[in-house]
């Protein structure tokens, strides 16, 4: 019998610090995809516990509480590539190592995912590290994209 794997699901999660592209930064290596989504305090402890990767944002201000837990969640096509769906008013795109970093730059709506653990250990140092299993982002369109967003297929065949 397999291993039941460790998984979670966040539902309307907040996202912060998105990198789908794998874009070098001061926080990022060149390639390494990733975003990082906020738990609730009780969740954040709860998986922490437990050995996931939880951090706590800092204070915007000093003598303000320390920010909400979260937890960052690696985006990895070369193993195991997640589901990643973008939703408009119009369709269910569903991308690819390609196309997911438009989502960098994406007006987001909603999400909802789920991510999958990977038990590390290192230097006598271990943990949980998640990693991307299935995402469903919902965008905000705007009026443009609302009154241009449906193509009927019969007149696009026409114009080929």
């Amino acid at each position: 019998m397999a291993d039941q794997a460790k998984t979670f699901m966040v539902e309307d999660a907040t996202i912060r610090f998105r990198n789908f592209g794998g874009k070098e930064g001061p926080y990022n290596q060149a390639g390494v995809r990733s975003f990082t989504i906020e738990l609730p305090d009780d969740v954040g402890q709860e998986m922490l516990d437990d050995g996931w990767n939880i951090r706590y944002l800092k204070p915007q201000e000093e003598g303000d509480e320390a920010g909400p837990p979260v937890i960052q969640i690696g985006v990895r096509f070369d193993i195991r590539p997640p589901r990643v769906v973008v939703i408009t008013s119009t369709s269910r795109t569903q991308l690819n190592e390609s196309t997911v970093e438009i989502l960098d730059w994406a007006d987001i709506k909603t999400v909802d995912l789920i991510a999958r653990g990977y038990d590390w250990f290192v230097n006598g140092k271990g943990g949980t590290k998640a990693y991307l299993q299935s995402l469903f982002v919902t965008i905000e369109e705007d009026a443009l994209e609302r009154k241009y967003g449906y193509y009927d297929d019969a007149s696009l065949e026409a114009n080929e």
